[in-house]
């Protein structure tokens, strides 16, 4: 599977993947996904995001005897120039769990999933786990076909080029009704487990996290021949903006980052007429992320700029249940909170029982090239994980017994 997915996407000049969602890498990475289904039998469906869901088992069946589905899963687009594992290995993992069953000759009770999320990385169209968040409701079908990428092309209108019907699009409560339990897999992103010693954790939250769209107004004029004291230039707003989000980040004990620009005419020698920066901004404390953003609104503010919220995911804990049942089936495995958002914590916020795995990084370093899981901790979370879809999919769903 690595070997197929391992060209995708790939961008010879750094590397890194370029797996943007309804581009033609994504579509693809569907096709692939949809091979990889029919391969072991599984049952291909869509639902209105167009997040591809491969069954072993009746799903609908399971949601009318009360003891709906154990889903597993990822996603499989990227940031730009992203790494091999950051959303891959889950699905690959997913796949290999569902051959280790199929091969002891399991049967599930219940029947089991394994989940494609679209555009978890926003890198497209600048929202996170779009895909897990339309069809929740977190975010509103209009909103999202409201989108815009890099060169002004509307969500609305990529799905339209990628064959979709973008009014299609919108909450999905019988999809969700299938989904019991979800557990994702997912290559660390930090060096927990490095300095742990330990191949694989389990999640117990995600931070509270957030992007921030920072428009600076300016006036275009000739680099060469404007006098300092006659310049209007966006960017110096923005450059303070960049170092005003480190203070404040500083100050208030949780992290963020400006990893993106647009600056308008984005002439080398014309002074800056607009700069649009995105910030993300994230912590263990929601008052301690909302502060240092209030300080970063004040600064851009003050130089007649306007800060937009554009994502907002409070603090996501993990069903403390499933977590406990998990945790008492593969042992005295570390526990481990992490800052970087999943579709996980979007199904969690929606009621749904879930949990997360995360497999060693010894570069600690994730969406980069340098990004990295050793194949024997792949293997020990593809071990745990088959014992956890084994378990759960042998036995009544933590739902269905009520949600602690």
């Amino acid at each position: 599977m690595w070997a197929e997915l391992e060209p995708v996407g790939r961008s010879e000049r750094s590397g890194g993947y370029r797996r943007f969602a309804w581009s033609r890498a994504d579509q693809d990475l569907r096709e692939w996904f949809a091979a990889e289904s029919a391969r072991r039998g599984l049952d291909l469906t869509e639902d209105r995001m167009g997040n591809q869901w491969a069954w072993w088992g009746d799903p609908d069946e399971a949601v009318r005897a009360g003891d709906p589905g154990v889903v597993t899963g990822s996603h499989l687009d990227s940031v730009p120039d992203g790494g091999a594992f950051d959303g891959p290995l889950g699905v690959v993992s997913a796949f290999s769990a569902v051959d280790a069953l199929q091969d002891k000759g399991f049967r599930p009770q219940r029947p089991i999933g394994v989940v494609n999320f679209v555009d978890e990385e926003g890198a497209r169209f600048g929202v996170a786990c779009a895909g897990s968040r339309v069809i929740t409701g977190a975010m509103t079908a209009r909103r999202a076909r409201g989108l815009t990428d890099a060169d002004g092309t509307t969500m609305a209108e990529a799905l339209r080029a990628a064959g979709r019907d973008p009014h299609e699009i919108g909450r999905d409560d019988e999809t969700l009704a299938r989904v019991g339990a979800f557990v994702e897999l997912h290559v660390e992103q930090g060096r927990a487990l490095v300095d742990l010693g330990e191949p694989v954790a389990l999640g117990t939250d995600i931070w509270p996290h957030g992007r921030w769209r920072l428009d600076f107004p300016g006036e275009a004029n000739h680099a060469g021949t404007t006098r300092l004291e006659d310049r209007h230039d966006a960017m110096l707003g923005f450059a303070g903006a960049v170092l005003a989000a480190r203070e404040a980040a500083t100050t208030h004990g949780c992290v963020a980052t400006v990893g993106k620009v647009a600056v308008t005419p984005g002439g080398v020698n014309a002074i800056p007429s607009a700069v649009t920066g995105w910030l993300d901004a994230r912590g263990a404390s929601p008052r301690a992320v909302r502060r240092a953003v209030a300080d970063v609104r004040s600064m851009v503010e003050q130089v007649g700029g306007v800060v937009t919220e554009e994502s907002w995911t409070p603090s996501t804990p993990f069903d403390a249940s499933l977590g406990a049942r998990l945790r008492t089936l593969l042992g005295d495995v570390p526990v481990l909170g992490t800052g970087a958002g999943h579709d996980a914590g979007i199904l969690a916020n929606a009621g749904v029982p879930t949990a997360m795995l995360f497999v060693r990084n010894p570069t600690g370093v994730s969406h980069s090239p340098r990004e990295h899981a050793e194949l024997p901790d792949c293997l020990e979370g593809v071990a745990a994980l088959t014992a956890v879809l084994e378990d759960l999919a042998g036995g009544r769903s933590p739902r269905a017994g009520g949600r602690a």
